[in-house]
């Protein structure tokens, strides 16, 4: 009874977080979408107004009726996800670390590594690893992260092998992949490595170090007027 009653509270506890979640996705959705609203009402009103419908033609509108309402419910619920992906992805659009925060949320799998790489102008490369292989994010100038991306493939290639490696560059140009197609792409790629090899490959990669572990970067606030260091990389 005990453990009947604490589940029952930790439910109930949820319950309000998950409803607060919502609504500021909501609000979050609404400044960049105004019309979120009325595209979700109306799609509700449609899908159950057309079942209702059906239900009185065939002479059965109170089981139609009710899977109407659930159908409709469903409809809202996966217009109001993309419309609210379509916004994330709108306010994130041209931020520094945007591709990592994708990254990061591509699903179980996949270990993310912000900013394995950056140079003076702050274009970076962001690495994950996971049963596709290695994929190289960079975010930047197209003429300057090429650079870095070949200088970490050059690195890496001491360290891993026999590990496919993939590299793209998030833009909207020729031959680069918008924002809000980086996981589709990452999830469309080949699984060729099994869950020890992905394991390896974290592990060595980790022993090689990353950007952010091996700069050496002084305790407490950071010193006004502090310049990056020389060189085109950062290590």
């Amino acid at each position: 009874m005990a453990r009947k009653a604490k589940s029952d509270s930790g439910d109930a506890a949820a319950n309000p977080g998950r409803l607060k979640q919502i609504a500021l996705t909501y609000k979050m959705t609404r400044r960049a979408d105004p019309k979120v609203g009325l595209v979700i009402a109306g799609v509700g009103i449609v899908v159950f107004g057309a079942l209702l419908g059906l239900g009185f033609l065939i002479g059965h509108p109170v089981y139609l009726g009710i899977l109407g309402f659930l159908l409709a419910f469903l409809a809202m619920a996966i217009v109001f996800g993309r419309r609210a992906e379509r916004a994330a992805f709108g306010q994130m659009e041209g931020q520094p670390g945007a591709a990592a925060a994708v990254l990061q949320n591509v699903g179980r799998g996949w270990t993310t590594t912000p900013a394995v790489a950056m140079n003076r102008s702050q274009d970076v490369v962001h690495r994950a690893v996971g049963r596709a292989g290695i994929v190289l994010v960079a975010e930047g100038n197209p003429n300057r992260v090429r650079s870095l991306l070949a200088a970490e493939k050059k690195r890496m290639a001491r360290i891993v092998v026999d590990v496919p490696v993939h590299d793209f560059i998030v833009g909207d140009g020729e031959g680069q992949v918008p924002l809000k197609k980086v996981r589709t792409t990452m999830l469309k790629l080949p699984r060729v490595l099994t869950a020890a090899q992905v394991t390896v490959a974290n592990d060595r990669l980790r022993a090689m170090g990353d950007l952010m572990s091996n700069m050496p970067l002084p305790k407490g606030p950071m010193p006004k007027g502090m310049r990056m260091p020389r060189g085109g990389r950062l290590r």
